[in-house]
């Protein structure tokens, strides 16, 4: 009889300080914007210089998840009771066998801004999420 990984569909692993935390099937909100401001110089009236202003993340969002622990359960309510820490979150892009590692993205002081339930069953023994969303203040691949 051959066992079949429960995990195997969920192509990202979620680690917060090396700890694997969930696994889920996808993750929106991979996007940078920098805003620009148009800059006339002074005596050159037939061109624009566009100059880079402040830059900003959008939340990232973590869909159908999966997780044996209850941590980011208790982190979101942490963040409720206004008594929560900032952590350092990795998604972990894994390759299609599930082995290996293909692409990561770390989100820096990162904490949990939303959390949307699974339809509850009773034939489950884990804990399941629809979606959490984090706000977080810098993004980085490697």
């Amino acid at each position: 009889m051959q066992l079949i990984d429960p995990y195997r569909g969920f192509r990202f692993r979620v680690e917060i300080a090396q700890i694997t935390v969930a696994h889920v099937t996808e993750v929106t909100g991979l996007q940078f914007e920098t805003e620009t401001e148009p800059y006339e110089e002074g005596g050159v009236n037939d061109f624009v210089h566009i100059l880079p202003k402040r830059s900003k993340l959008q939340n990232i969002t973590l869909k159908r998840g999966i997780t044996d622990l209850t941590d980011l359960w208790k982190w979101r309510q942490d963040v409720i009771q206004g008594t929560f820490e900032r952590k350092n979150v990795t998604v972990i892009l894994k390759d299609i066998a599930g082995d290996d590692t293909k692409w990561k993205w770390k989100f820096h002081k990162a904490y949990p801004v939303k959390w949307t339930g699974p339809d509850l069953k009773g034939d489950s023994n884990t804990v399941a999420f629809e979606t959490i969303e984090l706000a977080h203040e810098l993004a980085h691949n490697g």
